[in-house]
């Protein structure tokens, strides 16, 4: 019997569909549990609060901490009953444990009757414990590494809630209970993600939520509430209901027991990491709701074997089941020769070629984030995107042509690299700061460093918009890279480096042409602000601001591109960032065989020093470039998260915090 959610009215774009839900479980990660309050997972403060022990004469340190005393009062008897706080004292602090925590929260909120052998759901949940130990043998020896710590994972469990009844240690097979929790959490629980995208932590919602089917275009997303929800958000109705796909199996509460007989500890209850599902795309009606389970900039293979692994489930999903493969999923897997004729070409052995590729930039990041060589790391994959896999490391089909495989600009490795050079000449450029700082070659130098991360920030934008074109669910990523864009072009554009090459004189034409950063030729910034006082998006709205932000930012870039680029050998194969319609043209077919040494008279005169007005002219398209990608992503996101304080403050204070740098340096002018 297979669970889904369908709405029950007709959803537009941008709407909440659900209203927050309140977990079932959830735990911190290990590496958060110092750092994060246990009871909200919100930032703990510079004195945190302790559990609450009853009767602790020995004064065991705490193993939990928490933000406020409601959190301490509330989640530290469930610390203690749930046998967490037994669990935690037993095993090495170098072991992740918060499945193990979550699972035994979650056993803790069943009833006492719930004790025999679980069956195929608990609490409405698929455990999905057959699938996951299918074929596995009693004495683990020839199990794979997953079964092994299942198991592992659950004696760890069983033993933790004997200690806690002081009881004698669990027989050797006494802990199905355990498993089946525990497999429960695997394969239903989520990662808790703070604004900034970490993870958090985990947490298993009930059948509102889990019954929510996966898809590669998923007409919905989801956004965690660490606080109290605001009003509006609060008083959303559940405007989804069950249906089950497979209507000759009518008995929909099957396990040891229903979501019903869940404990109703008020007190633990309001406790975790809140849930809202939001619409990304216009629902009929009747129809299914969808989310992803996985990284949709990834191809089909990589997706179905994530899936896989982790669900034990082959998507059958529109976009998964399309032949020919639909146009996203062809670019992010494509690669070329560049010695051959096609455009594109795909050989048997490409499987090889792109785990080369693969390893070679999964080692250059992992160098850069062990041992911090950013310098080393932008090197490294920049000759990996420029000139491929190395000869030697591919072999043709009759075993004697060697090929030099290059990836397609819009790869996903490609996407994954610009992310990482994005970020480490953004760390090459705040260390030379911090170095040299006295001589003006030196200032220039960390201008260079920082226009090259802004480049490769507004390539990664481009590039997924690109994609985002063709399948619409992409959207949450989009306007991540859209702000992450905004956010580099407007701190180059800020740079105080700036006012060593441009001659005093030119300030004031400079900064009243600064000033006037809300576009005549768009709504961005007005549709931005309405929507911070709650408007409503609708289809037609989001059609005409997304192409009027493209014409904007198409027209700014091809006067500002060739300035970001200059001296930087793989973004110069690049002709446009934003309109990627010159990858199929001649000319880039033969940028791909000869390495470009060019030069760009209008590069160079951006770059005199002698206070010319086009370094001026540089600066103001760079600011005005870095507000667009910023509202535009702010916007996209609101469709997504809905009222995201976080989001609204952070677009609202930059553009703010820009105006007062304008005022400061016309006053300091005057």
């Amino acid at each position: 019997m297979e669970m889904s959610m369908r709405v029950n009215e007709d959803i537009d774009i941008g709407e909440d569909i659900t209203p927050p839900l309140r977990p079932l479980s959830f735990s911190l990660h290990d590496s958060f549990l110092f750092s994060h309050c246990s009871g909200c997972f919100s930032p703990l403060p510079n004195l945190p609060l302790l559990p609450t022990f009853p009767n602790n004469t020995l004064h065991v340190p705490p193993t939990l901490l928490y933000c406020s005393p409601r959190c301490s009062a509330s989640d530290s008897s469930l610390h203690i009953s749930s046998a967490e706080f037994h669990l935690l004292r037993s095993l090495p602090s170098t072991r992740e444990t918060s499945d193990l925590r979550a699972a035994l929260r979650f056993l803790h909120s069943l009833p006492a009757a719930c004790g025999s052998l679980p069956t195929e759901r608990i609490a409405g949940l698929l455990t999905n414990r057959e699938k996951l130990l299918a074929g596995t043998t009693a004495d683990d020896e020839d199990d794979p590494e997953s079964v092994v710590r299942i198991r592992d994972g659950a004696r760890t469990m069983a033993a933790a809630r004997k200690m806690l009844e002081c009881d004698e240690a669990p027989e050797p097979n006494d802990f199905v209970l355990e498993e089946a929790a525990l497999c429960l959490v695997l394969t239903n629980a989520v990662e808790v993600q703070e604004n900034s995208g970490r993870n958090l932590g985990i947490a298993v919602y009930d059948p509102s939520f889990c019954w929510i089917n996966h898809s590669c275009s998923p007409n919905a997303c989801y956004r965690f509430l660490l606080s109290s929800p605001p009003p509006c958000c609060a008083q959303t109705r559940l405007r989804i209901v069950p249906c089950v796909r497979h209507v000759q199996e009518t008995k929909t509460e099957s396990g040891v027991c229903s979501i019903s007989e869940l404990s109703k500890d008020e007190a633990w209850q309001n406790n975790g990491p809140r849930i809202v599902v939001r619409s990304i795309k216009r629902i009929k009606k009747g129809e299914e709701v969808t989310v992803s389970y996985t990284d949709l900039l990834q191809p089909k293979g990589m997706r179905q074997s994530e899936l896989w692994s982790k669900y034990q489930f082959i998507c059958c999903c529109r976009r998964c089941g399309a032949s020919p493969l639909p146009y996203v999923d062809h670019t992010l897997q494509e690669i070329f020769a560049p010695s051959l004729e096609s455009s594109s070409l795909l050989f048997d052995d490409d499987d090889n070629a792109i785990k080369g590729l693969a390893e070679c930039i999964d080692d250059a990041i992992t160098e850069y984030l062990s041992a911090s060589d950013p310098e080393s790391c932008c090197k490294k994959l920049e000759d990996i995107l420029t000139q491929g896999v190395l000869n030697e490391k591919l072999e043709g089909r009759d075993g004697k042509t060697q090929r030099n495989l290059k990836l397609h600009p819009l790869h996903h490795l490609s996407l994954n690299a610009y992310t990482m050079l994005a970020s480490a000449y953004k760390v090459r450029s705040s260390d030379f700061l911090a170095l040299y700082s006295n001589t003006d070659e030196h200032l220039l130098e960390t201008l260079d460093l920082s226009r090259i991360s802004a480049a490769y920030s507004l390539l990664l934008a481009g590039a997924t918009h690109h994609l985002f074109q063709s399948e619409s669910s992409l959207i949450a990523s989009v306007a991540n890279f859209w702000s992450s864009a905004g956010d580099s072009l407007l701190t180059l554009a800020r740079s105080s480096i700036w006012s060593k090459f441009v001659k005093s004189s030119m300030h004031v034409t400079y900064v009243s042409s600064l000033s006037k950063h809300i576009c005549s030729k768009c709504a961005l910034r007005e549709e931005f602000s309405a929507r911070a006082y709650h408007r409503q998006t609708r289809r037609a709205d989001f059609e005409t601001i997304s192409c009027e932000f493209l014409d904007c930012v198409t027209d700014i870039t091809q006067k500002v591109w060739s300035f970001l680029i200059r001296d930087n050998q793989y973004l110069r194969e690049v002709e446009d960032p934003i309109d990627f319609s010159w990858l199929g043209t001649e000319r880039y077919r033969r940028i791909r065989d000869v390495q470009p040494h060019l030069s760009s008279v209008a590069v160079d005169s951006c770059y005199r020093t002698d206070g010319s007005v086009s370094i001026c002219e540089a600066h103001i398209f760079i600011f005005q470039l870095g507000v667009h990608c910023l509202l535009y992503g702010g916007y996209l996101a609101d469709i997504c998260y809905g009222q995201h304080p976080h989001l609204i403050s952070h677009v609202q204070n930059t553009l703010d915090d820009e105006a007062c740098l304008i005022n400061c340096r016309h006053e300091t002018n005057d």
